[in-house]
């Protein structure tokens, strides 16, 4: 039977990516919903799973983005009430923490570029991080990080720049701060972003910019090996 998860989008470049392949090869739909551009939530309990994707807002920005406020009473929802399973993704990482009673914000440890990113204590046996190498290098975009977990959460993995990489939440629900989704159409999508690519020269450089275009170009092969990994240990958890 298949399995069908909402996915909630902020604007159509930060989609599920990579993901959409594994999903149909594994009988899993994905159904997305961009509610950025004013479409609706639907009702969770028609989902099997809820993915919640990155994005250049922030989650404090209730005032300029009001469709945060219910997006976030819909993640506490899911997780909580519904115990449906999740994973979020950069902002869909730090919506996660707030919405469940931690917070984000901004840092000034930015993550740019490619990173690695090392299991923690509780993260080194843990069933999600089977399989991962820690000598990959994520795809990261983010100036903002979880600064405080949700109560009873774990941390899994961190990198040299930022504690909370990848985390738990409860049985069902995980995060994580960099892009797994990465495929090859990515990269231009954040370009077409408005006011995106003047912010990344501005951190980086012109030269900077174009480093880490071919930096995310090159790793595509294994980030595409990583990713399928990382997606197959959440399933196996997760819909077990």
């Amino acid at each position: 039977m298949k399995k069908n998860i909402l996915v909630f989008k902020h604007m159509s470049s930060q989609n599920p990516g990579i993901f959409r392949d594994f999903a149909e090869s594994m009988n899993i739909l994905f159904h997305e919903v961009d509610l950025h551009a004013g479409e609706q939530i639907p009702k969770l309990k028609d989902y099997d799973g809820l993915w919640v994707m990155g994005g250049s807002m922030n989650v404090w920005e209730e005032d300029k983005y009001p469709w945060l406020i219910d997006e976030k009473i819909a993640i506490s929802q899911a997780v909580k009430d519904f115990k449906m399973p999740f994973l979020g993704i950069c902002l869909g990482h730090q919506l996660l923490a707030e919405a469940l009673g931690g917070k984000a914000e901004r840092t000034d440890n930015h993550e740019v570029g490619l990173f690695e990113i090392t299991p923690t204590k509780e993260g080194q046996n843990h069933p999600l991080l089977k399989g991962f190498d820690a000598s990959d290098r994520w795809v990261n975009v983010h100036l903002v990080e979880v600064t405080q977990a949700p109560q009873g959460s774990k941390i899994l993995a961190s990198s040299n720049q930022c504690i909370n990489h990848i985390m738990q939440v409860s049985e069902n629900a995980y995060s994580c701060q960099f892009h797994p989704e990465v495929c090859s159409h990515t990269f231009e999508g954040w370009m077409c972003i408005p006011g995106i690519p003047e912010a990344l020269e501005d951190l980086l450089g012109a030269k900077g910019l174009s480093d880490f275009e071919s930096e995310v170009e090159n790793n595509l092969t294994a980030n595409k090996k990583a990713s399928l990994t990382l997606f197959k240990n959440w399933c196996d958890l997760v819909f077990h």
